[in-house]
């Protein structure tokens, strides 16, 4: 393995489905208290995972209620839908967010695709994945522009906005904008134009490999520093236990408290957790995202900061 340069950053994405405000304040507190990096949490408007009929908190007031109460990590959506608000208010939403973070906050930012919660908030989901797209990168220019500049005016065909001002500023000189999604032809080139970090999950690290090579080729092509982007992991929902009987037990809970959930979850020990980063991190990724669903397994996120981080080492990137 290359020299390593740094330790990993860790984060995790509290499920806001199917669980309620305190234990996700416990869940975020506790987060702090381990040195996590980063604190996520969904931008959905029904549950996603299992049965969408059940209880779902909003990511924004989730987000600016942690900001008061989490002093560490770095606070956003993993990822923001991008059908639900126009980009001009997100901006607006997100530079109040990192005044109440004091500099912490995250605009993550994707093309949505849960058509469930469209059709049921009357929100239009456009005439497909390939429209949706197009909207994204219209508007992670506005946003850009908008952070960068403090006054943007957009491209014109979705959204209008003239001259529109973010004021106050955010107080990062520089608020971070991430992109999740791995589409190679239009959100892969939107992330080389405009992101600051970039968010796949669901890929194996040969899949994951070849996307950054597209990714590459695309920041060749807009003239951009391919190592400016960040390149963050999402690991999806985890459960980190050294007996497999025991992870079998919680694995069960979790099933229980988000019913009809299909999903599966990585088990293993520690040391298999790190393993499985380590071969992400070999090839660039530097920052791991771990999903907490209720009941918010406290094990697993004591586990994952105090002896999964330790274990990943980054090699330089090419």
């Amino acid at each position: 393995m290359p020299e390593s340069t740094s330790a990993a950053k860790v984060g995790v994405l509290v499920w806001n489905q199917y669980t309620d405000w305190p234990a996700m304040l416990q869940a975020g507190q506790r987060a702090d208290a381990l040195g996590y990096d980063s604190l996520w949490t969904w931008d959905h408007l029904y549950p996603i995972i299992g049965d969408p009929n059940g209880p779902f908190l909003e990511g924004y007031m989730v987000m600016a209620a942690w900001s008061q109460q989490v002093a560490g990590p770095t606070i956003g959506l993993m990822v923001g839908a991008n059908t639900f608000r126009h980009p001009g208010l997100v901006v607006k939403m997100i530079s109040t967010l990192d005044h109440l973070t004091d500099g912490r906050a995250v605009l993550g930012i994707g093309g949505a695709w849960f058509e469930t919660e469209h059709t049921a908030f009357g929100i239009d989901f456009g005439s497909g994945f390939g429209e949706r797209l197009d909207w994204l990168d219209e508007s992670a220019q506005l946003m850009r522009d908008m952070l960068r500049d403090g006054v943007a005016t957009a491209r014109g065909q979705r959204y209008h906005s003239v001259d529109v001002r973010n004021d106050p500023a955010p107080i990062q000189p520089h608020l971070p904008i991430l992109i999740g999604g791995g589409g190679e032809k239009k959100t892969l080139r939107t992330v080389a134009k405009y992101a600051d970090a970039w968010n796949i999950a669901q890929v194996t690290p040969e899949q994951a490999a070849h996307k950054i090579e597209v990714l590459k080729r695309h920041c060749d092509e807009v003239g951009r520093d391919f190592g400016e982007i960040e390149l963050t992991l999402s690991l999806g929902p985890m459960i980190i236990r050294d007996d497999p009987a025991d992870a079998a037990k919680a694995d069960a809970v979790y099933r229980a408290e988000n019913p009809g959930t299909p999903r599966e979850l990585l088990m293993g020990s520690a040391e298999q957790i790190a393993e499985h980063c380590e071969a992400y991190a070999d090839i660039g990724f530097s920052h791991f995202i771990y999903h907490s669903p209720a009941p918010h397994d406290s094990e697993t996120l004591e586990r994952f900061a105090n002896e999964v981080r330790p274990n990943v080492s980054l090699p330089s990137r090419g």
